[in-house]
Order: structure tokens, then sequence, then C-alpha cells
């Protein structure tokens, strides 16, 4: 491509991608991300001039969970109601108002988490460790459920996306043999309607295993589907196959943005950005759709921008601290950043031409004769990212204080940004600044959604600092205002 011929493309996208909060959406939170593009981005009265005031309206007890702790997804709001679930799997319905129970759906299978709600239709679809589900909207009552895990599918753990009649979800492939797989079923009936294997090619060695999503996919306005595809395993390596030996090659479509025609399941295009995978460098942050073009990010600490309906990739920029991140790893033990559980861990945002990448800030000591091991998952810092759309360019940076393990959210000028220590601060989607900062009484793995005034913020995880969590969802509203 001529330095002429990528002018006149950057002008041409800046045209496109220009407008206030393009794609974001008005009517409450009925996706995972917000909207089907994933923008996670909502006009709001909450804005630079009012978030200051925001108050604490209610809350409401989480107390049902996993070894993972009780909360890692993003609540839903259709009108004045907000629909959560939590790590057992159940999901409550909640008064907007005034925080009270409408109903719950009760069950018993605990999630790794992220997990999640998506909403469509008059039902709520949802998912266990193991099955899809539908559920009514007005009474919890469960209307089908459908079973994806097998012997190579291990789990799912993924908010669905609904849209177009269909549910799109998926599950993930674990070492030794497993292979994720992306799925449509039918909303009435839950039947299947495809399913798309994740991985390629025949495992050569029974010892590998991968694939699948973590985080839903998003879809534009044409029917194009785009999934972010997680890391093949097991990570590191071992002194008879050092470097991923056990899965040799690039081990398509690992650690890949995938398009496909959300009604037949084909694939249209792929680019892998971690070929041959060792580090456990997921692309599984949900990709953002803006006009002609599709955004991905994942644990590799990269940002990358691709014409959506080509392929095409436009631009890619590191976020975060990068060292020894690229190529084999070496025989003697060494820092590696992003490490483990580092890296863009969670979604971004988007409004008005910008990019909102949430950073955790977190490296590892690896070589590669060996397994990558987690170290301390309580420790560690991160930034939040603004980068344009149009070129990829660092805008600002504001550093955080602690792993912001939930994902970006905007509310017309403001972007939110949770961490694991158990706050939430607001910055300018503009220059960074900082507005506001709230505390929690739980470390916050999740995802706030925002609905008219309201800010919604589920904290369910341990607090690093050691202290006693007392797991809640929180409702932020603005003064004078009664959503």
């Amino acid at each position: 491509m001529t330095r002429r011929t990528v002018g006149v493309f950057a002008t041409a996208a800046a045209a496109t991608l220009a407008g206030p909060a393009a794609g974001a959406t008005t009517a409450g939170w009925p996706q995972p991300n917000a909207d089907l593009g994933g923008t996670r981005a909502v006009a709001s009265p909450i804005t630079a001039r009012t978030v200051a005031s925001l108050r604490v309206r209610w809350r409401y007890p989480l107390t049902r969970g996993s070894t993972f702790g009780t909360f890692a997804s993003t609540p839903l709001v259709v009108g004045d109601t907000v629909y959560v679930q939590d790590l057992s799997s159940s999901v409550t319905a909640i008064d907007l108002r005034t925080g009270a129970r409408r109903w719950q759906y009760l069950t018993q299978a605990p999630s790794d988490g992220p997990n999640g709600l998506a909403i469509s239709g008059g039902r709520v679809f949802t998912a266990t460790d193991t099955s899809v589900l539908a559920l009514d909207l007005h009474t919890g009552r469960r209307i089908w459920a459908k079973r994806l895990v097998s012997r190579f599918e291990q789990f799912v753990d993924i908010a669905p996306l609904a849209a177009r009649g269909l549910v799109f979800s998926s599950t993930i492939g674990l070492a030794p043999g497993g292979r994720g797989a992306l799925y449509a079923l039918d909303q009435r009936t839950g039947k299947i309607r495809w399913r798309f294997d994740t991985i390629r090619d025949p495992w050569k060695f029974p010892s590998a295993g991968g694939g699948g999503a973590w985080y839903p996919p998003s879809l534009a306005p044409d029917g194009r589907l785009y999934f972010g595809i997680s890391n093949p395993g097991p990570w590191g390596g071992s002194p008879v196959r050092p470097n991923g030996g056990m899965f040799p090659g690039p081990t398509p479509y690992t650690d890949a943005l995938l398009s496909l025609d959300a009604g037949t399941g084909k694939l249209r295009w792929y680019d892998q950005v971690t070929k041959h995978d060792v580090r456990d460098y997921d692309l599984e942050a949900s990709p953002i759709v803006v006009g002609n073009r599709v955004f991905g990010a994942g644990k590799a600490g990269r940002v990358v921008a691709w014409d959506r309906t080509s392929g095409t990739r436009l631009w890619s920029n590191m976020v975060g601290t990068h060292l020894h991140d690229l190529g084999p790893l070496p025989s003697t033990p060494t820092k590696v950043c992003p490490g483990l559980w580092g890296g863009v861990l969670t979604p971004m945002a988007y409004a008005d031409g910008r990019l909102f990448a949430p950073v955790v800030e977190r490296c590892m000591t690896e070589r590669a004769n060996d397994p990558v091991r987690p170290e301390n998952l309580s420790t560690g810092d991160g930034i939040v990212a603004a980068l344009s759309a149009t070129t990829g360019k660092k805008l600002w940076t504001h550093r955080v204080g602690a792993p912001p393990t939930g994902c970006a959210t905007v509310a017309s000028d403001v972007v939110f940004v949770p961490t694991l220590d158990g706050r939430v601060q607001a910055f300018d989607t503009e220059n960074g600044r900082r507005l506001w900062q709230a505390s929690t009484a739980a470390g916050i793995n999740g995802c706030p959604s925002v609905a008219g005034a309201t800010l919604l913020v589920g904290a369910g995880a341990p607090l690093t600092d050691g202290r006693r969590a007392t797991p809640a969802l929180t409702a932020y509203t603005l003064p004078g205002y009664v959503s």
C-alpha cells in the first residue's frame, strides 16, 4: 500500500469513525458488551461534568459462587430490571430503582468465569459450565437447555451473544486433547444451527489442547460475526519438547481473530496475531466492530485493527510493558512481559474514535523447558490506554495502581476502569484526567455497565490486601435521577 493510499484511507476511516460515541446504545444494556458491535459504550447523563456526583443508591449481596469468587460478568439492564449471573451460574433479576430481588434462577454449576448473560426476544440466555440455557425474562423459568460439553470440549465459560434468532456461544479445549469450538443455537428451541472447530488440524501429540473463546463475539450489521480465539497448550514446554513442541507449527486458529458468517458459521477470513504461542497469549478480548473496521486485543498486549471485510491488518500497537515477548523462550529463566495473566486481559471499549484498553502490568519468569506456572495473581499494576481508532496512536495513558481485571466501560465522555483491589476509577475520555473514584468491599473481576444515570459494578473477587471481602453488586446513581 502506497503512502498516498494510506493517507486517503486514513481520511476516509476518520470520517467513518467520527461522531459521538459511534455504535453506542441508549436503550439499557441488553448484551454483555452493551451492543452487538461490542463497544461497551452508552450515552448517559453521567458525563465528565457530572460523574463526581455519583453516589451509592443500593447494594445487592452476592453470596453464591465458586473457588474463583462470586462474580466475573457484566450486569445487564432492560427496562427497570437488572439481570446478573454469579459464579455458581445462578441468575438473579433485580429492581433497578430499589435493589430488591424480583426473581432468581438457582443452580449449582460453579464456573471459572468470565460468564454472563444476553437478552433478546423476551428471553435471558445464559450458560452453566456445560450447557447453554434460555430463561423467561419476566419469571426466570427455564425454557430450554442444551449441553455443549463433550470429551474434547471441556467447559463453557463465555457470556453468549443473542441476535438474528441465534445464540452464539463457545466451548473451551484444554490439554490433553481438548479442542474448543464455536456454536450458534436457535433462540426458540436451543437446537444447534452450526458448529465451528477452532483447532483446524489434528493435534500431532495427544498431550496438546486449546482453542475456544472466553469473551463474547461481536456482530456487524451485514451479518459478519467476529470471535477472538484463545491459546494452544500446554504453555512453555518440556525437556523433551521445549518451546511448545507438543503443538508444532502455528496451530490455526489459536490466538486469531475469526470472521464468520453468522447464519452459517462459514469462515470468511482469519488473522493469527501470535503464531505458535508458547506464552499463553490468547487473543481473547471481545472484538469491537465500528464501521468498516474491527478491533481486537489480548494477553499479548497488542491492539490490532483490521478491515473487517477483507481481513487486511491496518495497524497494530503495543500497550503496557513488553520484554522477551516474541519468538522462542530461552533455556534459562527469563523475565517475560506480559506474563501469564497480563496484557489486555478483559474487553476494551470504544467511543468517539478512541479505543480504551485496560492493561494488566504483570510479568513472569519463564523458560523453554518448563511449563509456565502462575505466580501471585494478586500482585501487579495496570494502566488504561487510549488509542486512536484510525491510526493506533497512543493518545494518553493513566496508571491505575492495581491490575485492571474488569472491562473498560464508557458513559458519554467518561471511561470507567475497575481494578482487582476493589476500586473503580473514572477518566475523561479526551485527556485521561481522573474524575472520580470509589471503593467496593471486594475485588473486581467483572465488568461494569451503565443504564441511564446509574453505574452498576459487581465486585466478587478476594481483596488483594488480605482483608475479608464482602461481595456485592453496587448501583451508583446521580442525585435527582430515578434510573
